[in-house]
């Protein structure tokens, strides 16, 4: 196996989690009010089945849609902030010793930390099932957030590889 190779796959998979994560989180700030609307339909529940049970859990305050949703835009920056720090010291360590490169990996963890809490804690469990945005055929982000999440896991995984020393082929 490529020593080399593997740990510049990990550097790139972890480059395009960054990226995507950065572009959401643009996409948030440039396209605003869309975004915005499907984090308040979500949470007031309005277009899920009509007389379903859980309504009692539906949050109706605007003010409670704008933190949620500001909440939401600043974990995706941090996730993609952690991503490109990331990338960074894996760069900076691609020739060191496994070890060091093994340690230079931390922040990518920390990332998909933060990116299954944002895609599979905050859309698939909170979104999908406590506020039921399963039931919307307008705002339902589930299948989405499980790809993304489906995603991650991979990447996670190819990085959690432990990594030798590049002599030790």
């Amino acid at each position: 196996m490529n020593t080399i190779a593997l740990r510049l796959l990990k550097t790139f998979t972890l480059l395009l989690a960054g990226l995507f994560g950065l572009f959401v989180f643009a996409g948030n700030l440039m396209d605003y009010n869309s975004n915005y609307e499907f984090v308040r339909h979500v949470l007031s529940m309005d277009t899920t089945f009509e007389g379903n049970a859980l309504m009692w859990r539906a949050i109706e305050s605007p003010v409670l849609h704008t933190i949620a949703y500001w909440g939401l835009i600043i974990a995706e920056g941090v996730f993609s902030l952690l991503a490109f720090i990331g990338v960074y010291h894996m760069l900076k360590n691609i020739r060191s010793t496994g070890s060091r490169f093994n340690k230079a990996k931390a922040f990518g963890f920390y990332a998909f930390i933060l990116g299954f809490a944002i895609w599979f804690l905050g859309f698939i469990v909170i979104g999908s099932e406590w506020f039921a945005m399963w039931q919307s055929q307008i705002w339902n982000g589930k299948e989405t957030a499980m790809d993304i999440t489906t995603v991650w896991i991979g990447f996670a995984i190819l990085l959690a590889l432990k990594d030798d020393n590049l002599n030790e082929q």
